[in-house]
């Protein structure tokens, strides 16, 4: 764990993106009972999600190390990409990745047919990795928070992640006593879809994570001021955090402060991989 400071505020971060260079620290803990699998027992991973998506390339680094195929199925690639592929994507292709391009208009529709298409020695992993084989690798993560804490003498605190799926925190939420609140932002959409997604793994609302949303739905990877801004003071504070997930947490935690329970832990999952075609996108926008 490392002591934070910034705008005069003191958070603890733990620091999951330093586990293993290959993985985003919560993609390492969605992926272990994966990971822990013989290498016979499967022979191809598919998946589907964005073109720079952080899991994506933490399945490209597991499929290498087992030997085994991993497609992937994505919105079409815009040609600047596909002619010069970059971040995420480039380093998960170079790793042996088949990327399966879809028709945005029909790429929902597409995916919902993947699990069926594949034969017995494969494994579908939805987008970011939302399904319950993750909660074994969050349950592991739960047990070292509440080793921290022992050891530091705290029963009482906060523990804060951002969301896509919204699968770690609510994981979390489920492992960790109820003295030790879980808060999340919803990074895709707004509150209600994060709540909508949260659904699919727990039918009881009362288990789900605390969300703050006060900043409301910004469209997803979408350059926005504040979140450069943001990313720049905490980069200056001593860490580095990655450039989509990171700021609109962060912001929320700072206005929500006071109102929290103290301390508060900050779950730093890595994907800083992803920043530079993040930063592209802000030169791009003239914020850089």
């Amino acid at each position: 764990m490392d002591d934070f400071e910034i705008e005069g505020k003191h958070f603890y971060v733990k620091r999951d993106e330093l586990i293993d260079p290959r993985y985003s620290g919560n993609k390492l803990r969605k992926l272990y009972s994966i990971l822990k699998a013989p290498s016979g027992r499967f022979d191809t991973i598919v998946s589907y999600g964005g073109t720079q998506s952080n899991a994506m390339l933490s399945i490209a680094y597991m499929c290498k190390s087992k030997g085994w195929n991993f497609h992937y199925y994505c919105k079409t690639i815009p040609r600047w990409l596909k002619e010069k592929p970059m971040g995420n994507l480039k380093m998960a292709l170079d790793l042996g990745m088949v990327a399966h391009e879809v028709s945005p208009s029909m790429f929902y529709d597409r995916v919902q047919t993947l699990e069926s298409e594949y034969g017995n020695g494969s494994v579908f992993i939805p987008q970011g990795g939302a399904d319950p084989v993750a909660e074994e690798g969050v349950g592991i993560l739960a047990d070292e928070i509440l080793f921290w804490s022992a050891k530091a003498g705290l029963k009482s605190f906060t523990v804060a992640t951002p969301s896509g799926t919204g699968t770690t925190a609510l994981y979390l939420r489920r492992h960790l006593p109820s003295g030790i609140d879980v808060v999340t932002t919803p990074v895709v959409g707004d509150e209600s879809a994060l709540k909508t997604q949260l659904g699919k793994l727990e039918a009881d609302e009362s288990r789900f994570p605390i969300i703050l949303d006060s900043m409301g739905k910004w469209p997803f990877a979408k350059p926005k001021k504040e979140y450069l801004d943001i990313w720049r003071r905490l980069k200056d504070s001593g860490i580095l955090f990655d450039l989509v997930y990171a700021p609109k947490m962060w912001l929320e935690l700072i206005e929500a402060y006071e109102l929290l329970k103290g301390p508060i832990l900050y779950v730093h999952s890595g994907g800083v991989s992803g920043n530079e075609t993040q930063l592209e996108k802000y030169r791009y926008k003239g914020y850089l």
